[in-house]
């Protein structure tokens, strides 16, 4: 076996490495099966930013109450509201998945053995790397995701609309053209990076923590589990585990990224004094439900699509040596 994999008792690769996979069959795959994912899982993340930005519980009191009332008075639509304009997070999943890949590939070459170090470096490197691509479109897509939050017949009652957008009766890309122009016009360039700071501060920490307990959950289940056990069964259930123990530790950070993306607040200090003032310990939990949910569900589908890939990627000559 080849010395570059991560391997079991049973002499089988256990982890794929970067140098093993034929990159033209990776790379189409991994975007393929990446947007499938999203397609799946946008309303969670609709859910999620909706209930964070409100204040309290004042329209929506938990994950449920705001998909049946997005789903009620908004329809289907509702729900993906700002869907493409957030698909171009593809093109930054390839640069994510390059960088964590290579970060790790390197870190092993200079000697560090640590799976999950190797990882969390990886990780946080990955999101880096990520957020300075996708947060432009996040911060458009986030506005449209709270507009008209309530019904449309008559009593419309939009929660949080700072660009005084409107949107009634219009088109979802004529909307998000005038979002594009209005965010321009009031703070140029950097208004696209309005909340950057936070974004990075939420998800580098959540990237390298998820890749590490993905890795420290699955040589715990590896050492558990009987000899002859799926490798690809055990990756998916250290996923959603590795994924909800991320969610519980950094939701603070991310409930902060939302409102400082959105509502157009001061500083990260500054906006976290507001939710520690409007919220105080409830800030721990302000949307964990419907992040939690999507955590786990995420963490499960894109491993499963993500090592698929991996093993229908792999180069011929390690094929013998890879396990389902």
């Amino acid at each position: 076996m080849n010395g570059s994999g991560t391997g079991d008792s049973g002499g089988y690769i256990r982890t794929i490495e970067w140098d093993m996979m034929n990159k033209y069959k990776f790379f189409p795959l991994s975007m393929l099966s990446s947007f499938s994912v999203r397609c799946a899982l946008y309303p969670f993340t609709v859910i999620k930013t909706r209930i964070q930005i409100q204040r309290h519980s004042e329209i929506y009191k938990g994950t449920f109450d705001a998909f049946s009332k997005i789903f009620k008075y908004e329809g289907l639509s509702g729900l993906y509201k700002g869907f493409w304009v957030s698909a171009f997070q593809l093109v930054s999943g390839i640069f994510y998945i390059t960088t964590y890949e290579t970060v790790r590939h390197f870190l092993q070459q200079q000697g560090v053995r640590d799976s999950r170090i190797r990882a969390m470096a990886g990780g946080g490197c990955a999101s880096l790397v990520g957020q300075t691509i996708i947060v432009p479109f996040d911060v458009i897509s986030q506005h449209m995701m709270v507009l008209g939050q309530l019904e449309r017949r008559g009593k419309t009652k939009v929660v949080v609309n700072p660009l005084r957008i409107n949107y009634q009766g219009r088109k979802k890309p004529q909307i998000a053209l005038d979002i594009i122009r209005t965010i321009y016009k009031m703070d140029g360039v950097r208004g696209f990076y309005r909340g950057y700071l936070a974004s990075i501060c939420a998800y580098v920490p959540n990237s390298a923590l998820w890749w590490s307990f993905y890795h420290f959950y699955q040589e715990q289940l590896a050492q558990l589990s009987p000899a002859g056990t799926s490798t690809l069964l055990l990756q998916c259930v250290a996923a959603p585990l590795g994924g909800a123990t991320t969610a519980l530790i950094t939701n603070p950070l991310d409930t902060v990224r939302a409102r400082l993306q959105v509502q157009r607040m001061g500083g990260f200090g500054h906006t976290f004094g507001v939710l520690w003032g409007e919220e105080r310990l409830g800030i721990f939990t302000k949307g964990l439900s419907p992040r939690m949910i999507q955590s786990i569900v995420f963490s499960f589908t894109i491993i499963l699509g993500y090592e698929s890939v991996k093993r229908f990627s792999v180069s011929d000559e390690y094929k013998e040596e890879v396990r389902w």
